[in-house]
């Protein structure tokens, strides 16, 4: 990842080239995590080229989820949305909703929790919007722990209740 900005964002460190692919290599293998790569349809639609080449040049961002145990009960959340002109324009809280709601679902996740920098106000208040409550803080890492339990508010069904999530093996 080049952008400062954007390691800073998301607590990223950077990494050489072949780390970067090894990692996404072990990504795709791990059952422990997953990831929805997020694509601006105007800009999908907009572009020329085949599908491929289409998709590469509408990506934003991506979401993810991270689970500690065999057990999909919890869920660590991550939201980067990574063309700053795509930031601010509902993007990240789409994508969160949709991982969110696939993972209660399918996986039977029941909490959520996303570790959000002190500096990053606009992940903290989308968060705070979907109902997230702060756990803990850490000055340490500078960071911000929230939470989110199912049984308590599911509001992130109301933003993804118009897609259909469908699994493609």
């Amino acid at each position: 990842m080049e952008s400062e900005e954007l390691r800073e964002l998301t607590a990223s460190e950077r990494l050489p080239l072949d780390e970067e692919y090894e990692m996404q290599k072990k990504w795709r293998l791990d059952n422990d995590k997953c990831t929805f790569i997020i694509l601006d349809k105007n800009l999908y639609e907009g572009s020329q080229g085949d599908h491929c080449s289409r998709e590469i040049e509408a990506m934003v961002g991506d979401v993810n989820i991270f689970f500690s145990s065999n057990s999909h009960a919890e869920g660590e959340v991550e939201i980067m949305i990574a063309e700053s002109s795509a930031r601010g324009r509902g993007f990240g809280k789409e994508a969160l909703c949709c991982m969110m709601r696939y993972a209660h679902e399918q996986l039977h996740t029941s909490c959520f929790i996303s570790k959000i920098g002190f500096e990053n106000g606009a992940s903290l208040q989308m968060f705070h919007s979907l109902g997230f409550h702060e756990m803990s803080r850490s000055d340490i890492f500078k960071e911000i722990t929230l939470s989110l339990e199912v049984s308590k508010n599911n509001s992130f069904e109301t933003y993804a209740s118009n897609y259909l999530i469908e699994i493609i093996k």
